[in-house]
């Protein structure tokens, strides 16, 4: 954690497709299955995996709707993974 003024923060984010790799192995799930109950093209859910695509709002909606795991994570996750890539992006620029 760092610690600003009153304001703590993790320095460290897990990216939402590494999270949402581990929920289908957990449940035995293949990236193909996933992809055909939301309904979108394999290739959307390969690319969230490997970090290559962020999780939309209506690709939260679609994965709460399969996995039942809100959308509201999926999408903080999301947020908090963008936001700790761009403050490390500003240090590697100090």
């Amino acid at each position: 954690m760092t610690s600003k003024g009153s304001i703590l923060r993790s320095d460290i984010a897990e990216s939402p497709g590494a999270t949402l790799a581990e929920e289908l192995g957990a449940r035995s799930m293949t990236q193909k299955e996933l992809a055909a109950q939301c309904g979108r093209p394999i290739q959307v859910i390969n690319e969230i995996i490997k970090g290559k695509k962020a999780i939309t709002p209506e690709t939260a909606l679609d994965l709460e709707r399969v996995l039942g795991v809100s959308a509201e994570f999926w999408l903080n996750q999301q947020t908090r993974y963008q936001l700790t890539m761009a403050r490390d992006r500003l240090k590697e620029t100090a």
